[in-house]
């Protein structure tokens, strides 16, 4: 049976010990989903929001970076790890969605899936932090693993 790895045999919350582990290339790829309302939408052009702010896109793709570089920081459990890459894509579908994928690298003894999530989530979260200006409507759908190689266990979500 699982069980949660950051809680110890007597409950208490505790960061996983991989002093024992290998050493291995691992790759996380996040994804959030941003829906735009219409007032927010018609100002795409370019494949980017140009924003009193400046480009919104650009800036998220900033952001995310700078987050997930810092989720050692932000989640209490989490080792402090120093990325070997991190790359955030942003595109857009005909469903006034945007899409932000967030591929975080390191080779080391323990994963890398919480910078990709925290480097979606942050794009995602200034996308609508640079936007609310013109409407409060715009929603943070999901933000999801995608896929993630390396360490005991790969995982791949169905598309």
């Amino acid at each position: 049976m699982k069980e949660f790895s950051h809680i110890d045999k007597k409950g208490v919350a505790t960061m996983v010990d991989v002093s024992e582990k290998q050493v291995s290339r691992r790759v996380a790829k996040a994804r959030s989903i941003v829906w735009l309302p219409d007032e927010v939408w018609a100002k795409l052009t370019g494949g980017d929001i140009q924003s009193t702010k400046g480009p919104v896109f650009q800036t998220a793709i900033i952001a995310g970076i700078m987050a997930a570089k810092k989720t050692g920081e932000l989640i209490p459990l989490c080792h402090p790890l120093g990325m070997d890459n991190c790359h955030i894509d942003i595109h857009t579908n005909d469903r006034q969605e945007v899409i932000i994928d967030c591929t975080a690298i390191i080779t080391a003894k323990t994963g890398i899936e919480m910078e990709a999530l925290v480097g979606a989530s942050i794009a995602a979260l200034t996308i609508y932090d640079m936007c609310k200006a013109l409407s409060h409507d715009i929603v943070i759908k999901e933000t999801m693993l995608m896929e993630k190689t390396g360490g005991k266990n790969d995982f791949k979500r169905g598309t």
